[in-house]
C-alpha cells in the first residue's frame, strides 16, 4: 500500500493576526484540498493546527493506519514534533499534544522539513482562507 503524502502550511498576518491553514492530501491518485481560517493566531500555532487539520481529514477518510508523510515548511514544526527541539512557547504545548494524539491513528509517519517553494500549494490554500475570510 502506497504512502499517503500531506502537505501543510499556516500563516498569519502580521503575526499575530488573521491565520489561516492549508492542506494537501495525496493518496494515489485522490487529492483533497482543505483551506480553514483560524481567527487571530501566530504563525507557528497556525502551522501545528494544519497538521491537525490534515490528520483529522486523513482519519475521517478512512487513511488511519497507512503510513504518512507529512512535508511542511516549518522547521520548528517539524523538529518540535520529532522531539528534536524544546517547546518554549506555553500556547504550542497544547498543538504540540493534539498532534501527537492523532499521530497514534498513524503508527509509521514521517515529517519532512521541504523549501517554501515546494509547498506553494498549501501556502496558496491558506491565503484564501484569510482572504475569504476578512
Amino acid at each position: 500500500m502506497q504512502k499517503i503524502v500531506i502537505y501543510t502550511d499556516g500563516g498569519a498576518r502580521n503575526n499575530p493576526g488573521p491565520a489561516g491553514a492549508g492542506v494537501v492530501v495525496i493518496d494515489g491518485k485522490k487529492r483533497v484540498e482543505l483551506r480553514k481560517y483560524l481567527g487571530s493566531q501566530t504563525n507557528n500555532w497556525a502551522e501545528y493546527e494544519a497538521v491537525a487539520l490534515a490528520l483529522h481529514a486523513a482519519k475521517a477518510r478512512g487513511l488511519a493506519g497507512r503510513e504518512i508523510e507529512v512535508r511542511m515548511d516549518s522547521k520548528l514544526v517539524v523538529e518540535q514534533i520529532l522531539g528534536n527541539w524544546k517547546i518554549k512557547e506555553p500556547t504550542l504545548k497544547p498543538q504540540v499534544a493534539k498532534v501527537h494524539a492523532l499521530l497514534a491513528d498513524f503508527p509509521k509517519y514521517h515529517f519532512v522539513h521541504i523549501p517554501r517553494e515546494e509547498n506553494a500549494e498549501a501556502d496558496a490554500l491558506v491565503n484564501e482562507a484569510i482572504d475569504a475570510a476578512t
